[in-house]
């Protein structure tokens, strides 16, 4: 894997055909300094947006990208820091595109997502025949397929070059105690290589029941620095094999991230994951 800053001011939507994955942001959800933990992924000719939050319009704004050149999106679960820009990429897309962007959903999130989160905003913008508008009436949907036989619950989609594995996480609420009893959040295993936990708790058996599985070269994962909460305490991730922990980028980080460089290199970490960048895999 490779590190490799942006080098012109506009981000670019396609590549060479390597799998790319650029940090949009980095923060965490209530962050200041940086921007939202939403990830590009770029292969090819082909890309999927990661979460899109509150200030994902604005990041790609200075990047020379509007919310409508996005073709693509994958949600990993309903905070604001992750889906607070939909609003904007629905109705930009329907009123002013004027053509709909495809969303990687399953039928159980959409009815969540939708009903609990963007109806409110978008659905009664228009009136047809007595109806307001629906989900569809705004993405087009792609279903993800469900896999047997995986340690937990896990869909897949083929997108173009690029292949994703969508992964029940334990984020939220606090008190859940394992994927099963948690509210919708998933992580992504991207063509088979690449781990993107999303936000979780600490969960050491995601990490070691899918490196069991696949050969994953490079792990991000979420981290918060104080105990308990709905993220991984960093302490309680310095607990893991040597080898896992030397894979790892850290993201989803507050403000103070700073503080922290020197404990997260003494835990062999690969370090912080850095917003602006690409990261390139071969």
């Amino acid at each position: 894997m490779r590190i490799r800053e942006l080098e012109k001011s506009q981000l670019a939507l396609t590549n060479r055909g390597q799998l790319s994955i650029f940090a949009l942001g980095t923060g965490s959800a209530f962050s200041k300094r940086l921007n939202q933990n939403n990830v590009l992924i770029v292969k090819g000719k082909d890309h999927v947006m990661v979460d899109f939050g509150t200030k994902a319009p604005q990041a790609l704004h200075q990047l020379g990208v509007a919310s409508t050149d996005i073709r693509c999106f994958l949600i990993t679960h309903s905070h604001a820091d992750h889906i607070g820009g939909l609003e904007e990429v629905m109705l930009m897309g329907r009123y002013v595109a004027r053509s709909k962007p495809k969303i990687i959903i399953t039928s159980e999130y959409e009815k969540l997502l939708w009903d609990f989160s963007l109806k409110g905003g978008a659905s009664f913008n228009e009136i047809h025949d007595g109806h307001t508008l629906g989900f569809s009436d705004l993405w087009d949907v792609v279903r993800p397929t469900w896999l047997a036989g995986y340690p937990r619950e896990t869909f897949e989609v083929q997108t173009g070059s690029i292949n994703i594995k969508m992964i029940r996480t334990n984020h939220y609420p606090e008190q859940a105690e394992s994927w099963e009893t948690s509210y919708y959040s998933v992580g992504l295993l991207i063509d088979d290589r690449v781990l993107f936990t999303g936000d979780t708790k600490y969960d050491p058996a995601l990490l070691a029941d899918f490196q069991k599985r696949f050969k994953i070269e490079t792990i991000f994962h979420d981290v918060q620095f104080f105990p308990q909460g709905v993220h991984a305490f960093l302490e309680d991730l310095g607990k893991l094999p040597r080898a896992t922990r030397k894979k790892m980028h850290l993201m989803h980080y507050s403000d103070n991230f700073e503080q922290y460089t020197e404990r997260v290199k003494e835990l062999g970490f690969a370090g912080f994951v850095r917003q602006g960048c690409y990261y390139d895999f071969e």
